[in-house]
């Protein structure tokens, strides 16, 4: 058994117990969940998987912590573990702090402030690591005044300039891309999630009783079941190729293709998986709901599939030789 599957069997134990449908919908709530599942992913030493076994992590890389991901999308995990093993991993011992950590894209406002138009998570986070121009700094969330955005757990937030002063620069490298981190954090995790809408619109399909036999019979359910599992098949494939990179660096150009195939499959599998359920799969108590709303926020999170198309783009027209020895430079990876 690989790192990967016994890191991933971790989580599913401790996301299957502690991560329930009914403890989802508490976090989004603003209930007590929230720190339950963190202290259990905590203590199972999963936030500092990829920090270095000599600072008291797992020296985990990226590829090795796929299987995590993954699981935290299967199960509509509301909390920001993807987000957080990467911060760790990349600011000091000295600086690296205590909770969960958001990431954000930020902008420096004339007066000293610093603004994120969307945190993902911002509500749940224990602190931001924002960058903003060339600067990074990781900043308090619970000093930061927040504005909701649709999604229960997303926020704007925004920092005075006194508590920027007060944060001290990251040593991070300028040349680092906030969006790229995220993105292959985030692209698993979609993984994940379609995985999960699939299944349980299998086992719907074959529950659901038409005309005396499961509406999973019909050839033209089983069509749009085809459809979903190809697409889901696809983007967890192009997922494993974001997060193939040494240590926690990602490849900017992997990220590109799982992020753009992820959120590509994230707007057909959550389509037909409610044209499949039909209305109950739109009802605040049916579970499916949990993970499509998380499959169109994941979407937009870092770029939608436009925006890292148009980098994959950019890199082939950039590219001198012919084009199959990109494709390659892209899916050749060691088994």
């Amino acid at each position: 058994m690989s790192d990967n599957d016994l890191y991933a069997d971790a989580a599913r134990q401790v996301l299957a117990d502690h991560c329930t449908p009914q403890a989802v919908r508490d976090s989004e709530a603003g209930g007590d969940a929230v720190r339950r599942i963190w202290q259990q992913l905590e203590a199972a030493g999963l936030a500092d998987a990829l920090v270095g076994e000599d600072e008291g992590g797992s020296g985990l890389s990226l590829e090795q912590v796929f299987g995590v991901l993954e699981q935290c999308g299967a199960h509509a995990l509301p909390l920001l573990l993807g987000e957080t093993m990467i911060a760790r991993a990349l600011l000091p011992a000295t600086q690296r702090p205590a909770g969960s950590i958001a990431l954000a894209r930020g902008e420096q406002r004339v007066d000293g402030a610093w603004h994120c138009a969307l945190v993902r998570g911002g509500t749940v986070a224990d602190s931001v690591l924002v960058q903003a121009g060339g600067a990074w700094r990781l900043l308090d969330a619970a000093q930061a005044r927040r504005t909701p955005h649709a999604l229960a757990l997303d926020a704007a937030m925004s920092w005075d300039p006194a508590e920027v002063a007060a944060a001290p620069l990251a040593p991070i490298d300028a040349s680092m891309d906030i969006r790229t981190l995220q993105a292959c954090v985030v692209a698993p995790q979609m993984a994940g999630a379609l995985g999960s809408v699939l299944e349980r619109t299998l086992q719907y399909a074959n529950e659901r009783q038409q005309f005396g036999r499961p509406i999973g019979k019909f050839q033209a359910i089983q069509h749009q079941l085809a459809v979903m599992s190809e697409h889901v098949c696809a983007a967890r494939m192009a997922a494993q190729l974001g997060c193939h990179a040494e240590g926690v660096t990602p490849d900017r150009l992997r990220v590109a293709v799982a992020k753009a195939r992820c959120s590509e499959a994230a707007l057909v599998v959550a389509e037909l998986a409610h044209a499949v359920h039909g209305a109950i799969g739109f009802t605040e108590e049916y579970d499916l709901q949990l993970y499509t709303r998380r499959l169109h926020a994941w979407r937009q999170t870092a770029g939608s599939e436009a925006y890292w198309q148009d980098v994959a783009g950019a890199a082939l027209f950039a590219h001198a030789g012919p084009t199959l020895d990109l494709v390659r430079t892209i899916t050749d990876v060691p088994a």
